[in-house]
């Protein structure tokens, strides 16, 4: 039985819709600047409502290479400072950016209570190792010190990240730790992609699902890395302390091919003192919930993931 087979049934449905628009998925499109434009437009081809309980507002935030573009979710009721979510987006550190991200945004800054602040990185080939993880961690620095503006609690911020971004988020809050730096109260790496080796046997198991495929992901390295050996920032799975990492929560599908090396991060995580919450979805593929919203399966994964969010921040 090949991995597709073993879907989740309604969750295969939009997946194999996807499949005949686009045979073999993104990473079948050669040309990464061809690849982002049709990513791009599928995307505009789902209209985001305006949520009218959200307040948004975009920024631009000094960075080490120029300004970071930033976009800001606050509930407009807010009586005093909010939790804050930086929220770093995936794309498996290619493609990816802030628009892709407003339904989802606007969902957990209603969902929460808290001011969602959404961070777009530079991409690699472009722009290699280690571009990304320093442009998010300009930009988290930037929400501490503009605590007070945005109307957020200074010692309440977390950071969110899926796939790529669930990557850079481990690596910022190492970052922080190593360089004395944010004091992040949690972290939640959703399917997150931390290791650069890709000899886990999950990673050798997904090669045909088409969403985010074991070709695909060596590929997304070698343009990530540029040539240069990947150290614990720009592979957090190469970690060897974890000691000091906020408290975690961490997911991911059965059949998503990062699924061992986040399960192996989660069970270390717990090893060096963490508190961790880790679910394993059965039937489930990478980011699955986003391609297939409807889906039971998917709605149990948000509801369980909202829940997480709310204990950690309290």
């Amino acid at each position: 039985m090949s991995t597709r087979d073993r879907i989740d049934p309604e969750s295969r449905i939009p997946l194999e819709g996807l499949l005949q628009v686009l045979p073999g998925g993104f990473n079948s499109i050669p040309d990464i600047v061809k690849r982002r434009e049709v990513l791009s437009q599928m995307r505009a081809a789902s209209e985001v409502p305006t949520n009218p309980n959200i307040e948004v507002s975009n920024h631009a935030v000094p960075g080490p290479a120029g300004e970071i573009a930033v976009r800001v979710y606050s509930p407009k009721k807010l009586s005093q400072p909010a939790a804050g979510l930086i929220y770093i987006h995936g794309g498996g550190m290619i493609m990816g950016g802030l628009d892709g991200e407003d339904a989802t945004c606007q969902m957990m800054a209603e969902r929460l209570g808290a001011v969602v602040v959404s961070v777009d990185y530079r991409k690699a080939p472009e722009n290699p190792y280690p571009a990304a993880p320093e442009d998010c961690y300009a930009a988290a620095s930037w929400v501490f010190e503009n605590a007070k503006e945005l109307n957020l609690d200074a010692s309440n911020i977390g950071l969110y990240g899926q796939s790529a971004g669930g990557g850079l988020a481990i690596a910022v809050a190492l970052m922080a730790r190593d360089r004395g730096g944010p004091k992040f109260s949690f972290l939640v790496p959703i399917y997150p992609m931390i290791d650069d080796r890709n000899t886990s046997e999950s990673s050798r198991l997904v090669t045909d699902v088409g969403i985010w495929d074991r070709a695909g992901s060596i590929e997304a390295w070698g343009w990530y890395l540029g040539g240069k050996a990947a150290d614990q920032y720009a592979a957090p799975a190469r970690a060897e302390d974890l000691s000091g990492l906020p408290p975690t929560y961490i997911d991911v599908g059965e059949l998503d091919m990062f699924r061992d090396e986040d399960m192996d991060f989660a069970k270390r995580l717990a090893e060096a003192g963490v508190q961790v919450e880790f679910h394993l979805w059965p039937g489930a593929y990478h980011a699955s919930e986003i391609f297939a919203p409807e889906a039971t399966l998917s709605k149990t994964i948000w509801e369980t993931r909202i829940r997480g969010l709310r204990r950690l921040i309290g």
